[in-house]
């Protein structure tokens, strides 16, 4: 007897308006109300290289599944078409749709193919944070200080992304991106150091080190790890207070244990983590008001940046010149070169 069942294809394959059958991991799943207070979800399904959203409306066949079932981090086998809407970008119209199951295995699913996993070991980026911590900042207090609250909180730095959708977005990302930031900051100041030798006082490399090292610290009392294959949650903190003004109060509470520690040191330290961000509407309550922060914002901005101009350019596998429209960037981006 002939197999009936539709071949399985990869999400990350289909082309407008095509129609298939694939596995995707449940990447979000948001509860809201239309304008009329009809409530809906917003779901996100993605496979390796692809984040599609289906829109479940309070009429949708899915809606009683999702409400009661559906859960971030779950992977389903899908029958939908696909379509690339010129606005809202990479959208699902499920046909079927059900929880994997130990029989899929057979058809190739793979729970592999749907994990995020760190590109370097987290102990060893974790090693290599806290020799620099040690090399660069020569303030023995202060450096007793960025220690103290890395190795505090260094098993769920170990595990947490350092933005849960945006930018390095997987378990130990928040190693990955703080290294990265603080090499380049340190980079920074040193040149500009040179650059602009009758500043007065002269650049504070401490300042610019410890500032990189604490700028997202906060993200440890913000975020709550639930398991690998589960988005990143927030704590109720979180949601209160963000990972600004949260890193601030770490920061002060750990410098309340050190009475040797240079108040003005302190105090320039704080101000790098609540104005870091520098644009109000990306939730900076502050603006920078020295030098040391305007290089640790561009140097975080830009490594923030590239991870996800990255991961874009990799994970895409459509055809044709340009990207699929990334929904964190908003923008499709020009692939089709070959210098």
């Amino acid at each position: 007897m002939p197999n009936l069942q539709p071949p399985i294809t990869r999400l990350s394959a289909l082309k407008p308006r095509e129609r298939g059958t694939f596995f995707a991991k449940l990447a979000e799943r948001t509860s809201s109300q239309t304008r009329e207070g009809l409530p809906f979800y917003a779901c996100k399904f993605r496979d390796a290289r692809r984040v599609a959203a289906f829109m479940v409306w309070a009429d949708n066949q899915f809606y009683d599944a999702c409400h009661n079932n559906w859960q971030a981090g779950q992977l389903f086998k899908i029958h939908a078409v696909f379509n690339d809407h010129d606005k809202y970008g990479p959208q699902l119209d499920v046909i079927k749709i059900r929880p994997v199951e130990p029989r899929d295995e057979a058809d190739g699913f793979d729970p592999a193919d749907f994990q995020d996993r760190p590109k370097l070991d987290p102990a060893a980026t974790l090693a290599d944070l806290r020799a620099l911590i040690e090399a660069q900042i020569a303030d023995e207090p202060l450096r007793r200080l960025v220690l103290g609250l890395i190795d505090r909180h260094a098993e769920k730095l170990k595990a947490i992304p350092a933005h849960p959708r945006a930018f390095y977005p997987f378990p130990g990302g928040w190693l990955e991106h703080v290294l990265s930031v603080a090499r380049t900051s340190r980079w920074l100041a040193e040149r500009y150091s040179e650059r602009y030798p009758d500043l007065r006082p002269p650049l504070n490399l401490d300042v610019v080190t410890a500032g990189a090292v604490l700028h997202d610290i906060g993200r440890a009392a913000e975020l709550e790890p639930v398991d690998p294959d589960v988005p990143t949650e927030f704590t109720v903190d979180g949601r209160l207070f963000g990972h600004l003004f949260l890193g601030r109060d770490m920061v002060r509470d750990a410098a309340r244990e050190q009475a040797d520690l240079n108040p003005e040191l302190l105090r320039l330290v704080e101000h790098t983590i609540v104005s870091h961000l520098n644009h109000p509407e990306w939730g900076s309550p502050r603006l920078p008001l020295i030098p040391e922060v305007l290089i640790l914002h561009h140097a975080d901005d830009l490594d923030a940046k590239m991870e996800m101009y990255a991961r874009c350019l990799t994970k895409d596998a459509g055809p044709g010149m340009f990207t699929e429209r990334d929904p964190v960037l908003g923008r499709q981006l020009f692939k089709g070169r070959e210098v």
